[in-house]
């Protein structure tokens, strides 16, 4: 009798383990296929949102360019006088270790006289891409704006690179001597403050910009 009680035990043991298999197996295939099927639909999304927030962008672009050229008050000065600058929009392309770098080129003119230039470019991040916009005058020999399009950088820290206060050091810095990002206060004319707690942030922010005004000093020539 014992030995019949041992079996069925066994039995009813081994059925227990086979319903947590098989139910284990269902679970998974239904984890993997509710993914499937998450990731399918943020793909959808993501395709129709993706020409909007591009368009967007472009707009946003538009808007900041007189600004990022001629500063916040002669802008608004010209504004208010219902005068505005010519916008050319150009793709220069720039060939870089056996590869083909575009970027997005905006040429400022008023009355026929080039003004300046705002290029769009980006690069890595601490946690994303950092795309953004830069004004150079209309030799490349100085920085007259930076605006940030977008970033996902730590909200708190890395984030600060949006706010007026840290861009406002990269205006009229001068494009002879790369931008180097320091800690202790800056000092040359080349230095740009770090923010607290988000060095990294910083100095993609000057790489970025480091590398656009290499890449196309010498391809943009004032008239």
């Amino acid at each position: 009798m014992m030995m019949e009680s041992e079996d069925r035990e066994s039995t009813a043991s081994s059925g227990i383990l086979e319903r947590i298999k098989k139910n284990s197996l269902v679970q998974g295939w239904l984890v993997l296929l509710l993914a499937l099927c998450f990731g399918s639909a943020l793909a959808s999304v993501q395709l129709s949102l993706g020409p909007k927030i591009e368009m967007n962008k472009l707009n946003e672009t538009l808007d900041k360019v007189p600004e990022l050229v001629l500063g916040a008050a002669r802008s608004n000065e010209l504004e208010a006088k219902n005068q505005k600058l010519d916008i050319e929009a150009m793709i220069i392309n720039v060939d870089k270790n056996n590869k083909n770098i575009s970027y997005n080129v905006y040429k400022t003119t008023y009355n026929g006289k080039i003004i300046g230039w705002v290029a769009k470019t980006k690069g890595q991040g601490y946690a994303g891409n950092i795309e953004l916009l830069v004004g150079l005058d209309s030799g490349m020999e100085s920085i007259t704006g930076l605006f940030i399009l977008d970033q996902k950088e730590t909200p708190g820290l890395g984030n600060k690179i949006v706010t007026e206060k840290w861009r406002k050091q990269f205006i009229n810095k001068p494009t002879k001597k790369q931008l180097i990002v320091v800690k202790d206060g800056a000092d040359a004319l080349n230095e740009i403050d770090a923010i607290t707690g988000a060095t990294i942030s910083s100095r993609s922010v000057s790489d970025i910009l480091n590398t656009a005004i290499t890449d196309l000093k010498g391809q943009l020539i004032s008239g």
